[in-house]
C-alpha cells in the first residue's frame, strides 16, 4: 500500500511542478501531501480524512500533518487541481480507447437517508429529491452523471441537484471526445436535436430507443448497445462501492468535493491496476 500511496504522492507532485504551482515557504505539508491524503482516503478509508491523515503521519510518508481545519482549508484551495489530475488521465483513457465507444449513465449519491431530510442541513431545497427508477426509491442528495470508456474509465462527470433529469444532465457535457466516437446511452438519453448536434461535430449518439421512436436502430446498433451497456453500470457500482453509507460533510461544497475525490479516485485506481 505504501508504495501506492508513493505514487499518488509523484503524480500529484509532478502534476503541480507542471502548472508551476508553488507554496507558501512556511508551509510545513505541500500541498502535493494535500491531494495525496485525500486521494488515499477515497481509496482506501471510505472517505475519511481523519482515518487517512492518521494513517499518513509516518516520518517516511508525511512527516508533518495538518489539524483537521488546516487540512480541510488546503483542500478547498487544491480543488481545481484534482479537476486537472482528472481531465489530464481522462486524455490518456480515451487515446488508450481504441474503439472510440462511450457509455453514459447517472447513479444517486444520498446526502442523508431518507428518514433523515428534515434534519439534513447541507442541503435544504425540494430540487435535491430525486427518484432512481432501477432502485425504485427516492432519495435526497446529488445525482453523478458519468461518461466512460468501454473498459470502465471516466472520462467525464458533473454534478446535479437529484431531480435534474438524465437529459438536463446531458445536455451539460462538453463532449471533449476524438472524432467518430460513439456515445451509447440507455432510453432516457433520446434527444434528436441532440443527436443532429453532435453528428454534425462528428460524434454518434446512440440511446437505446423507445418502442414508439422515429429512428429505429439497425440489428447492428442494437447488438453494440447490449453488449456494452453493462460496463457503465458496473463502474457506476465501484464507485458506488467505494461510497459510504454517509458521506461525512458539513456544507454543501464538502460533500460535492467529496463526491467528486470519489470518481477521481476510481480513474487512478484503474491507473493503478
Amino acid at each position: 500500500m505504501d508504495n501506492e500511496i508513493l505514487t499518488i504522492y509523484c503524480l500529484c507532485d509532478d502534476l503541480l511542478i507542471s502548472v508551476n504551482h508553488h507554496d507558501h515557504p512556511r508551509c510545513l505539508m505541500s500541498s502535493s501531501e494535500v491531494m495525496a491524503v485525500a486521494l488515499t482516503a477515497v481509496l482506501h478509508c471510505g472517505g475519511n480524512y481523519a482515518l487517512a491523515r492518521y494513517w499518513l503521519h509516518k516520518p517516511d510518508l508525511v512527516p508533518v500533518m495538518l489539524s483537521k481545519s488546516r487540512f480541510s482549508r488546503r483542500l478547498y484551495r487544491v480543488e481545481h487541481h484534482f479537476m486537472l489530475l482528472f481531465y489530464l488521465l481522462a486524455e490518456v483513457w480515451k487515446d488508450n480507447n481504441d474503439r472510440q465507444i462511450y457509455l453514459i449513465d447517472t447513479f444517486p449519491v444520498p446526502v442523508c437517508d431518507n428518514r433523515r431530510i428534515k434534519r439534513n442541513r447541507i442541503y435544504g431545497r425540494e430540487e435535491y429529491r430525486g427518484y432512481k427508477p432501477s432502485k425504485k426509491r427516492y432519495f435526497y442528495g446529488l445525482k453523478v452523471h458519468l461518461l466512460v470508456t468501454q473498459t470502465g474509465q471516466p472520462v467525464e462527470f458533473l454534478l446535479s441537484p437529484g431531480s435534474v433529469g438524465d437529459v438536463s444532465g446531458l445536455q451539460g457535457f462538453d463532449f471533449d471526445l476524438p472524432q467518430d466516437a460513439i456515445v451509447i446511452g440507455d432510453k432516457a438519453y433520446n434527444l434528436y436535436w441532440l443527436e443532429d448536434v453532435m453528428a454534425e461535430a462528428g460524434l454518434t449518439l446512440l440511446p437505446v430507443r423507445k418502442k414508439t421512436s422515429r429512428r429505429p436502430l439497425e440489428p447492428w446498433e442494437r447488438g453494440l448497445q447490449h453488449q456494452c451497456r453493462q460496463q457503465v453500470e458496473t463502474t457506476g457500482s465501484l464507485i458506488e462501492r467505494k461510497l459510504p453509507k454517509s458521506i461525512h460533510a458539513t456544507n454543501a461544497e464538502g460533500f460535492e468535493l467529496k463526491v467528486k475525490l470519489f470518481v477521481i479516485g476510481l480513474s487512478i485506481g484503474q491507473m493503478l491496476k
